[in-house]
């Protein structure tokens, strides 16, 4: 294995230290904080997403969700405008590893830039 091999998380392992069981919470919010700049399109049509009055920007109030909140997470995926339009957070299958939002490339591989 080389060094590289190493470095390369499946998406499901971010941030799973303390996440629920996968049948109650299928789905995974990632969200590239660092590239948020506040617009708000995601606290618009999600009631995941709040805006921070301290900083200006979004964060989920939480990362780990299941089909009653699939569609909204999908949507605030979908209208977010940061990342040069390919958004700032991805709503990934923890069965599966595919990102179902928003999948910029359409084979549902990560689009996160790390």
């Amino acid at each position: 294995m080389s060094d590289l091999d190493a470095e390369i998380q499946d998406p499901s392992d971010v941030g799973s230290g303390d996440a629920p069981p996968i049948e109650e919470k299928p789905y995974k919010i990632i969200f590239e904080a660092n590239k948020c700049f506040g617009a708000g399109k995601c606290a618009e049509v999600s009631d995941t997403w709040e805006m921070s009055i301290e900083s200006g920007m979004a964060q989920p109030t939480t990362y780990f969700i299941g089909e009653e909140d699939l569609d909204h997470n999908v949507r605030a995926a979908e209208v977010c405008p940061a990342k040069k339009d390919d958004g700032c957070i991805h709503v990934v299958d923890r069965r599966t590893d595919e990102e179902i939002a928003p999948d910029p490339h359409g084979d549902g591989t990560l689009s996160v830039d790390w």
